[in-house]
């Protein structure tokens, strides 16, 4: 079956409620913390691959994502890089679809409608993007996390609202059209230390699930924090052997830990201090009707 540029394997999973979870490579997945934490979760919930798309080379350069050769066994096997869909059938909560997109070449405009076409016919009605990006920060402190979600979530999971402008992927208008349509659309990065370049940070990965777990009932041994916690442990030992980038770090620790303060002193909303004005006085007029012995 056809769904856009989409090729999906029959017979098609029954069309319910469903949230999309979604990563794009490689514009914000750096150190592949949103490719894994989805991955964890897809294993947790049997996910299944279902879908992809059926001609890659309209979307994709061969020459900038280029098919690679491997030896499996006896056997030699040449893949083609593509996006891919996965989905998980829960009993107790919507399903889910696990989009792995990898960024389009050409065509973007097509790639951005099949995309769309995919979340319609699968009733979603939650669309999730996870990534990471590099950033000035300390491995040293708590990775940050900025996006776009609702304010109660925000606020839940301490996602800072995002001040980025400049340049962008053509798939971010996926996210637009689809809250345009009555989707909600989330979209939160975890800021990854600039000077780190790791393959695969795992510190970024349990960020991640930190929030993603908690908001989808999912079990929290998803969230390896000490794979993580050992990799940033070698950083400090590489760090004693370069006084150069250790002073960076530390310049880096007082700059976060600033921010972090100033945030910290930040005069509350004015409908916040008239809500806690208000508990204060009622709490003081229910201790003087309190008979006293």
């Amino acid at each position: 079956m056809e769904i856009g540029g989409f090729q999906v394997d029959e017979p098609v999973p029954e069309a319910r409620e469903t949230h999309a979870l979604v990563t794009v490579r490689p514009w914000v997945d750096v150190g592949r913390a949103g490719r894994h934490a989805l991955i964890r979760m897809e294993r947790n919930l049997n996910a299944n691959e279902i879908a992809r798309i059926e001609r890659p080379g309209r979307y994709y350069d061969f020459s900038r994502y280029r098919p690679r050769m491997m030896n499996v066994g006896a056997e030699r096997r040449f893949t083609i890089p593509n996006t891919t869909v996965l989905h998980a059938k829960r009993e107790d909560g919507p399903d889910f679809l696990f989009f792995h997109l990898l960024e389009p070449h050409i065509f973007g405009e097509d790639f951005v409608d099949s995309v769309l076409e995919f979340l319609k016919r699968f009733n979603v009605t939650r669309y999730t993007q996870v990534g990471s990006v590099s950033d000035a920060v300390p491995h040293t402190r708590p990775l940050l996390l900025t996006g776009f979600v609702p304010e109660d979530t925000a606020l839940r999971y301490g996602i800072q609202k995002s001040q980025y402008q400049g340049p962008t992927s053509i798939t971010t208008l996926i996210g637009q059209e689809a809250s345009k349509a009555g989707i909600e659309t989330l979209v939160f990065l975890v800021r990854l230390p600039h000077y780190a370049q790791l393959d695969e940070d795992y510190s970024g990965v349990s960020r991640l699930l930190e929030v993603l777990c908690p908001m989808y009932d999912l079990p929290s041994d998803l969230i390896d924090a000490e794979r993580g916690r050992r990799q940033y442990q070698q950083i400090d030992s590489a760090l004693t052997r370069n006084p150069q980038a250790k002073k960076l770090v530390e310049q880096l620790e007082s700059s976060y830990d600033a921010a972090h303060k100033e945030t910290e002193s930040t005069p509350l909303p004015p409908e916040v201090e008239r809500f806690l004005k208000e508990m204060d006085e009622r709490l003081g007029e229910e201790q003087e009707d309190t008979p006293k012995d």
